[in-house]
């Protein structure tokens, strides 16, 4: 996929200590990229309360395909789209490109079920939140 195939953009930044020992980011910074790129999303727009809202998203999938290394101190894109909400689930589809490419680097995708706070149990999605996830949808 291109970058047209995105809906909210997230400048990163490559840290020092996201290179591994073979001079790259390594395979587990990728995911630290996606966890903030969707809760930066949702924070922003009031969709989730991560302090004390009464709903939270658990990761129950993830994955993730490498197209190009990156390495420190290079400037990313993050790039996020939903592709299926569902009652109490959603997919999140995410990227992370080099600084103006059209091209990612990587690509994956986790899914959010989301869960009462105190009992864990699944809830159907707050209207705020399927309005937020609507407007990333792809």
């Amino acid at each position: 996929m291109t970058r047209a195939r995105y809906k909210h953009f997230l400048p990163l930044q490559t840290r020092w200590s996201d290179n591994d020992i073979y001079g790259h980011v390594n395979n587990v910074a990728y995911y630290g990229y996606f966890d903030t790129i969707v809760n930066e999303y949702l924070i922003s727009v009031g969709a989730l309360d991560i302090h004390t809202g009464a709903v939270i998203g658990l990761v129950v999938e993830t994955g993730c395909k490498y197209a190009a290394p990156l390495a420190f101190p290079e400037k990313l894109d993050g790039a996020l789209r939903v592709a299926k909400i569902g009652n109490s689930s959603v997919r999140y589809e995410l990227a992370i490109f080099k600084a103006g490419e059209d091209k990612p680097a990587a690509e994956g995708h986790f899914i959010h079920v989301y869960v009462d706070r105190a009992t864990r149990r699944p809830v159907a999605l707050p209207a705020e939140l399927r309005r937020a996830l609507e407007r990333v949808s792809a």
